[in-house]
């Protein structure tokens, strides 16, 4: 790509923080769908940066091994990236001003051979993070940008960070599978989901406000069109119903 990744989206970060500020966050959300979110490419480019500078508590042991695949993820990912995808952002980040937030992330996918001493510097920076464990606070908000799922969903940073490491495993396994493996799926699950949301219903047909929230709950799920976010929470339905 013509420029670092992480400075591109750290003008992201900056306009979406923004946009609460002078009400045009909706419009802005808008756009982010449209370039970052639909993008899969871009959206797992995201997904890569925001993984890379998080507290995750990973064991020594395994810190290399996940700095490496996503390495590899990245390399895969970045030559599926095209310039005019990344001149369409350019664009809409065009007269924001801000610092680079991921330059180790930027150190350690370089390839440049002159800053091998700074890439190895990045790549320490990156695994003693990474190896740090997260301390949340109840008045603290943290809404990573990369996906736009904790914004876009009020309820998903909270459920994220109550999930076992298994399931934490399993969405980060979803979040990098290419789509294409998932959309049939996905019909087959909201079939599923509605069947069991209809057998529901007949536990207990005198119970309006059980019948009601059910209904509203089959609406929503008809309405839903594919994205990898609802095929998760479908999926954790499914699991749970």
């Amino acid at each position: 790509m013509v420029m670092k990744f992480g400075i591109l989206k750290s003008k992201i970060d900056t306009l979406m923080n923004e946009s609460y500020k002078n009400n045009s966050f909706k419009n802005e959300l808008k756009t982010f769908k449209s370039l970052i979110l639909k993008n899969k490419n871009i959206g797992k480019l995201f997904y890569l940066y925001d993984e890379l500078t998080s507290k995750k508590g990973l064991n020594e042991n395994v810190v290399n091994d996940f700095m490496l695949e996503c390495v590899e993820h990245y390399n895969k990912i970045v030559k599926k990236i095209t310039p005019s995808e990344i001149k369409k952002i350019n664009e809409w980040v065009a007269n924001i001003t801000t610092d680079n937030k991921y330059v180790e992330v930027d150190n350690l996918f370089s390839e440049n051979i002159v800053g091998i001493e700074q890439r190895i510097n990045s790549k320490k920076i990156i695994k003693e993070n990474l190896m740090k464990t997260e301390v949340k606070h109840e008045s603290e908000v943290n809404l990573p940008i990369s996906t736009m799922i904790k914004i876009a969903n009020q309820t998903f940073n909270k459920h994220y960070n109550s999930l076992t490491e298994d399931e934490k495993k399993e969405l980060n396994d979803l979040l990098i599978k290419e789509d294409t493996e998932l959309i049939g799926d996905y019909k087959t699950l909201k079939e599923n989901v509605i069947t069991k949301l209809n057998g529901l219903k007949q536990v207990n047909p005198s119970d309006v406000e059980t019948t009601k929230t059910i209904n509203e709950t089959i609406q929503k799920i008809e309405s839903e069109n594919y994205d990898k976010l609802n095929y998760y929470k479908l999926k954790r339905l499914n699991d749970e119903i």
